[in-house]
């Protein structure tokens, strides 16, 4: 079992920079991937960002060139940094982990952008 813990958000400009940070209570992403989701309201969760164990990382088409996720094993972490933040990305951003069969999430962050 694994505790996963967000922090990082808060309410940001359009056009502004956010990193969100995502700890687990263990060593993990070693061997697991991170996996980041957001939901916005009235809307489905959606995966938004994936690092693998080895650090190799894919986006969703819609934050493509603007959401960069990053890890470091040392810490148990994973961050994913947002630029160019749009007041569409405005949603509670949650981290999870897959582990055997089982989905580990942590309780979410909230973002939200305006002016």
């Amino acid at each position: 079992q694994v505790q996963l813990v967000e922090s990082g958000g808060g309410l940001v400009q359009p056009g502004g920079s956010l990193t969100l940070s995502c700890t687990a209570s263990r060593s993990i992403f070693t061997v697991f991937y991170g996996n980041w989701y957001r939901q916005a309201p009235g809307q489905e969760r959606e995966l938004v960002a994936t690092i693998t164990d080895r650090g190799t990382t894919t986006y969703a088409d819609s934050v493509k060139g603007r959401f960069t996720i990053s890890k470091n094993d040392a810490k148990n972490m994973v961050f994913l940094q947002i630029n160019a933040l749009q007041p569409e990305d405005t949603a509670v951003y949650y981290c999870k982990t897959k582990i055997k069969g089982n989905q580990y999430w942590g309780q979410g962050t909230q973002v939200t952008v305006s002016a």
